[in-house]
C-alpha cells in the first residue's frame, strides 16, 4: 500500500513540473512581443508578463537581438579598471548602439573582480577565492575578435583566460548552456532563488540576444537561473551565460525614452527606469 502511495506522489509531481514547463514555454512561444528595429541588424523586444503568468509570476523582461556578423553592427566591451560608471554613460560615451551591464565587481573599491581583457589589454585580474580556486563566475567567458561575439568554457587550466587568442575577453558566469547542452548548477540560493537577471545567449543562427528580466518588484519577481535557463531555451539559444545581476541587471538602448534604460534597474527600489547602479564594464554593440 506503501509503495503505491509513494509512486502515485512521485507520479503526480513529475506529471505537475513537466505540465508547467510545457504551460511556461507555450506562453513564451505565443507571446507577442513590442518590437523596436533600434539600427540595422538590430532589433528590441520587449513583453510584460503581468498575469502571472510566466513560471506562476509576473515578469518583465527587454532583450535585443543582433546579427553576429561583425559587418553593421558589431560587439566590444567597455570596462575601467577601478572607476564604476553607470551602464547608460558607458554607452552614451562609446556613441553605441546598445549596452549590457557586464560582470562581477567591487562595489566599495572599483573594477571587477574577473579577468577583463579590451583591445589587447588587460584591464582587470581574477580575484580568486580563500582557497585558491574560482568562482563560477571565472569559468566562462565572452570573447569578442572583429566584432564577432562567442562563449567559451573555462578548461581547467589555471592559465585559460591569459592564453585566450581574442583581444576582448570578459570572464562571466555561471554559464547556463554550453553547445546545446545544460550545464549543471548547483541549488545555493545565488542559483535557486529569484533576482534581476542579465544574460547573454546565442542560437544556432548566430544571433545574439542580450537580456535583461527585472526582478525583487511586484511586477516583476526575477528569476532562478533554473527558470533563466529554460527561459534562453525557449528563446531559441544553445548557449547561454548569466552575467552580474541584482541591483546592476540594466539594459541600455540609444535614442529611446528615459535615457535609454528600458528595463527597470532596481537600486532606487522604484519600478521606474532611474535606478541605475554603477558597473565596472558592460558589452557594447556599435555601428561599424
Amino acid at each position: 500500500m506503501f509503495k503505491k502511495s509513494f509512486f502515485a506522489v512521485v507520479f503526480a509531481v513529475a506529471f505537475f513540473n513537466a505540465h508547467a514547463q510545457n504551460t511556461d514555454s507555450l506562453t513564451v512561444a505565443k507571446t507577442k512581443w513590442q518590437k523596436t528595429k533600434v539600427a540595422r541588424q538590430v532589433t528590441l523586444y520587449r513583453h510584460h508578463f503581468d498575469q502571472n503568468n510566466l513560471f506562476a509570476a509576473n515578469e518583465n523582461i527587454s532583450f535585443v537581438e543582433v546579427k553576429n556578423r561583425g559587418r553593421k553592427a558589431v560587439f566590444a566591451i567597455g570596462a575601467e579598471e577601478k572607476e564604476l560608471i553607470s551602464t547608460s554613460d558607458f554607452g552614451l560615451r562609446a556613441n553605441a548602439i546598445a549596452a549590457i551591464n557586464g560582470n562581477f565587481f567591487d562595489v566599495k573599491n572599483g573594477g571587477s573582480v574577473d579577468f577583463v581583457k579590451v583591445n589587447g589589454a588587460v584591464i582587470n585580474t581574477n580575484r580568486l577565492e580563500k582557497n585558491g580556486g574560482r568562482a563560477r563566475h571565472q569559468e566562462a567567458a565572452v570573447v569578442i575578435e572583429n566584432g564577432k561575439i562567442a562563449i567559451k568554457k573555462w578548461d581547467g587550466a589555471a592559465d585559460w583566460e591569459t592564453a585566450l587568442p581574442e583581444k576582448e575577453v570578459l570572464l562571466n558566469g555561471p554559464l547556463l548552456t554550453f553547445n546545446g547542452a545544460d550545464e549543471k548548477l548547483d541549488t545555493g540560493a545565488f542559483n535557486r532563488l529569484r533576482h534581476p537577471r542579465t544574460c547573454l545567449g546565442i542560437k544556432p543562427n548566430g544571433r545574439v540576444i542580450l537580456l535583461t528580466v527585472d526582478g525583487r518588484n511586484a511586477n516583476s519577481a526575477g528569476m532562478s537561473l533554473f527558470e533563466l535557463t529554460k527561459l534562453m531555451r525557449w528563446l531559441g539559444c544553445t548557449s547561454a551565460i548569466n552575467f552580474d545581476g541584482g541591483g546592476s541587471t540594466t539594459l541600455w538602448v540609444n535614442g529611446m525614452p528615459d535615457n535609454g534604460v528600458v528595463n527597470y534597474p532596481t537600486d532606487n527600489k522604484k519600478w521606474d527606469h532611474a535606478g541605475q547602479r554603477k558597473v565596472a564594464n558592460v558589452v557594447l554593440v556599435k555601428k561599424r
